[in-house]
């Protein structure tokens, strides 16, 4: 069953002040970090995390169907910072109301996440698990000064399959949805 999300990609300008933030934080933490760094072909919004669907293509005409907004503005930063102990990221708002509409459009598919608010972000690196828990990282209150600014207007939402091996994810995407009206 393929294990699916709905995004948002920044702009290749947009990337590029991700790069960097991601240059920085990789300084910071130094070489040695017990960190998985994602690239700069990974740089997403989820808007939804829907995980396996058994049917894709009904998903597909739920999203086709949504009333998606016309182009959102996305805005990075202020900086890198950590969302739980785990994920590295750049925060990204301005897309609240859009992952609500994308939820909404999608809900019954996949699993649902009750009173699990939406977190704009783009993820930069996950610290990598020593039997079970997230080993320590050091450097953290480095990260703090690592900024990072951007924004774009968000025009299409796509829907994606993750395909996961040792060597990280590999994302495909399987449609893609202009926002505003049809």
């Amino acid at each position: 069953m393929p294990r699916l999300f709905v995004a948002a990609w920044p702009p290749p300008e947009v990337a590029e002040a991700i790069t960097g933030a991601a240059r920085q934080a990789r300084a910071v933490l130094g070489p040695d970090a017990p960190v998985r760094w994602t690239t700069p072909e990974q740089w997403h919004v989820t808007l939804r995390f829907l995980g396996a669907v058994p049917d894709a293509a009904a998903l597909s005409e739920a999203l086709a169907g949504a009333p998606l907004p016309v182009g959102p503005l996305a805005t990075l930063g202020p900086g890198v910072a950590w969302l739980g102990r785990r994920v590295l990221h750049v925060p990204v708002a301005g897309l609240d109301d859009l992952a609500g509409v994308v939820a909404g459009a999608t809900a019954g598919f996949g699993r649902e996440k009750p009173g699990h608010p939406f977190t704009g972000h783009v993820t930069l690196a996950r610290v990598r698990e020593a039997r079970g828990r997230p080993r320590a990282v050091g450097g953290v209150a480095g990260l703090v000064g690592v900024e990072v600014a951007g924004s774009w207007t968000v025009d299409e939402v796509t829907l994606v399959e993750s395909h996961l091996s040792a060597a990280g994810a590999r994302y495909e995407v399987l449609g893609r949805w202009r926002l505003g009206p049809r």
